[in-house]
């Protein structure tokens, strides 16, 4: 059966595998045994996809990420340029610690902007908008604007990625989708 994706000829893939259909693996990338990619993923040039990771329905990871065992991605996440998980936190190269890979978790459509730093065991909320260089030492709420080292929260964003400015009952809108958006008790939820 003739595969239902695209893989540059420079490409590794391990098997077993799944790939979904529509996915494109580029130049130089490794997907490595056991890991799940959902259909019409983009795996740019010079990725590693380690073993048991899981990377829902239309994720597109940008050049030169390595998304190491233990992290688990849910639809429509984007991944910038060079941006860095971990997966322990107290890393020695002569202590063997492949038995306690920590979990990280990208809610649905969550963005990590170019070369930021997800510190493993940690949860980024859905439709998270993470700025470029930023450090995540904690978990991120949905929608929220997280920038800097360590990450600080500055503000919250949209669905379609933009700043959102809530007026004095805690409303509102998407200079482009138009949809509503609540600000309660500090969390941001859409109308």
């Amino acid at each position: 059966m003739e595969n239902e994706y695209f893989a540059h000829e420079t490409a590794v893939i391990d098997e077993p595998c799944e790939i979904g259909k529509g996915c494109k693996i580029w130049h130089f990338s490794h997907i490595m045994k056991n890991s799940k990619l959902g259909e019409k993923c983009n795996i740019g040039q010079n990725v590693v996809v380690s073993p048991g990771v899981v990377l829902g329905n239309n994720v597109k990871v940008q050049n030169n990420v390595s998304i190491y065992t233990g992290v688990i991605c849910e639809d429509d996440v984007f991944l910038g340029p060079s941006m860095v998980f971990t997966n322990i936190t107290n890393p020695r190269s002569a202590v063997i610690r492949r038995d306690k890979y920590e979990e990280t978790l990208v809610k649905k459509g969550a963005s990590i902007g170019a070369n930021s730093t997800i510190v493993s065991g940690h949860t980024l909320g859905e439709y998270c908008f993470i700025g470029a260089g930023a450090v995540i030492t904690k978990d991120v709420k949905p929608y929220a604007l997280v920038v800097g080292n360590p990450g600080k929260q500055i503000g919250w964003m949209s669905e379609y990625g933009h700043r959102l400015r809530f007026n004095t009952e805690g409303v509102a809108y998407c200079p482009e989708s138009g949809e509503k958006y609540k600000l309660e008790n500090n969390q941001v939820y859409k109308l």
